[in-house]
């Protein structure tokens, strides 16, 4: 099984749990599930002696750490995104192991392996909620993290690792690696590469390091020169390394890993009957839900706006997710009443969203890799809602210039392109067309195979790439694109 360090994935990529028949407006499990007894440590101080336990394990010779294999898949807890990527990768990793078992290949390095995800913030010095953090840039401030996420280290100069990350802030996470002697690690987020480059450095281990973008774009922080493989979402990423001088060899396109649930196939009538919606109407889906609220304060507010305009349009049914806030679900509940309003469902949190994606004709959402992600894997055609910033705003430009989805700015675009698509429905079915180049539903077996691969190709016969630096900057080539 894998072990697991962190609170549980995000809700909207659980694996779907099989969804009972419910009245219209009434399917919502507002309950969200209690905190795993490892919640990270700005959650409480269980992570904290989790990872203490940990710590106290006995340090594993080098004759054990070939015996059982140890595969460190490490996220950092700002958001959804990331954690979600970690635990579709962990999944595909145990899901390669049980295959080689039940084949009786019970000695291949798939079969042998042990898969744990870790939240890198739970080894810092001072362990801090991510989530908040990263709420701190959703509303004045959006414009300054724009400007930064573009504009740091994109150009000529570029960060290449180093062992800083690790010695001011993340010691114990290379006391970790030193006693475990992991066979590899994978990252989903920047400061998870970053320690991992830095507690290779330090402890002098051989293992591959793999990182796993979960945006259409690669910040610039990225330790382009000390990792052996960077898994991208597509030909567009692999532009922006190869100027920062990676390597193509170290370049694979895989997509950017999502839960299977999303690439299963539901039957829509079963779908719509079972969350109480109609077969006859154009569903339009809004995600608005969130574990906290600040991010979705400018979509709420949008959706809030185009609500009253709902009575001309009765050939759609908007349904709109609140997730676990219930205090959000009992305001649009009360709108909803207000305004008398047929053609609009509430739910509250939502286990089976790929179901729910599947009886949707459209989705309204939030420029989030793994949203936009989940949308592809799921077929659903997308409005991206909102003025994007930062790595949002490569996402709305990759996916608008596909075709592959809208993008609406204010309530207004938002309540003419739904006017648009209930008009003429072949346009979102020419989202869908467009989207098939940018789908990638296999992304987590694809870096679960070259994780594997990378293990078995150690020790490294570039000497280069594990050199040891405490900060490296270095100087690349013309950028390909310009944010």
């Amino acid at each position: 099984m894998i072990a697991s360090m962190n609170t549980p994935a995000s809700k909207s990529t659980e694996p779907s749990a099989p969804i009972a028949p419910a009245p219209a407006q009434t399917l919502a499990v507002p309950a969200e599930p209690s905190p795993s007894p490892l919640a990270t440590g700005a959650q409480g101080a269980t992570a904290a002696e989790a990872i203490a336990r940990a710590l106290a394990e006995p340090a594993r010779t080098a004759e054990e750490a070939v015996a059982r294999p140890l595969i460190l898949v490490v996220h950092a807890s700002v958001g959804s995104g990331h954690r979600s990527a970690a635990n579709a990768i962990a999944e595909a990793l145990e899901e390669a192991g049980e295959a080689a078992r039940a084949a009786g290949d019970d000695n291949s390095l798939e079969a042998r392996s042990e898969v744990r995800v870790l939240d890198i913030l739970d080894f810092g010095r001072i362990v801090f909620d991510g989530d908040k953090t990263a709420s701190m840039f959703t509303g004045w401030t959006r414009p300054f993290y724009d400007l930064t996420w573009r504009y740091t280290l994109t150009g000529r100069l570029l960060w290449g690792g180093g062992t800083i990350w690790a010695r001011l802030m993340y010691p114990k996470f290379t006391e970790y690696v030193r006693r475990l002697r992991p066979a590899a690690i994978v990252a989903t987020h920047i400061t998870a590469a970053n320690v991992a480059v830095s507690a290779r450095m330090i402890t002098g281990q051989s293992f591959p390091i793999v990182c796993v973008p979960t945006d259409y774009e690669a910040e610039g922080l990225w330790p382009h020169l000390h990792t052996d493989l960077f898994c991208v979402a597509n030909e567009s990423m692999a532009e922006t390394l190869r100027p920062r001088r990676v390597p193509e060899d170290r370049i694979l396109i895989t997509g950017i890993p999502a839960s299977p649930a999303f690439s299963r196939t539901y039957d829509r009538a079963k779908a719509r009957e079972a969350f109480g919606l109609p077969q006859d109407k154009q569903v339009v889906l809004a995600l608005a839900g969130a574990k906290l609220p600040q991010p979705y304060v400018h979509f709420r507010a949008a959706i809030g706006e185009m609500l009253p305009f709902m009575h001309a349009m009765p050939s759609m049914q908007l349904v709109i997710v609140a997730g676990a806030d219930e205090d959000y679900e009992r305001e649009l509940r009360r709108q909803v009443a207000e305004y008398g309003l047929a053609n609009v469902t509430v739910l509250g949190y939502v286990n089976a969203m790929a179901e729910l994606m599947e009886a949707a004709d459209v989705v309204i959402c939030k420029p989030g890799g793994l949203t936009v992600t989940e949308c592809l894997c799921a077929h659903a055609p997308m409005i991206l809602l909102g003025r994007a910033y930062g790595q949002e705003k490569a996402n709305v430009r990759m996916l608008t210039a596909a075709g592959a989805a809208m993008a609406a700015t204010t309530p207004r675009e938002l309540l003419d392109t739904l006017r648009h698509i209930s008009d003429h429905s072949a346009s979102a079915h020419a989202m869908l067309m467009n989207a098939s180049i940018l789908r990638r539903p296999n992304a987590a077996e694809d870096i679960a195979r070259a994780t594997f691969a990378l293990i078995r190709r150690e020790p490294p016969r570039d000497a280069k790439l594990r050199a040891k630096h405490f900060l490296h900057f270095y100087w690349g080539k013309k950028p390909a694109h310009v944010r």
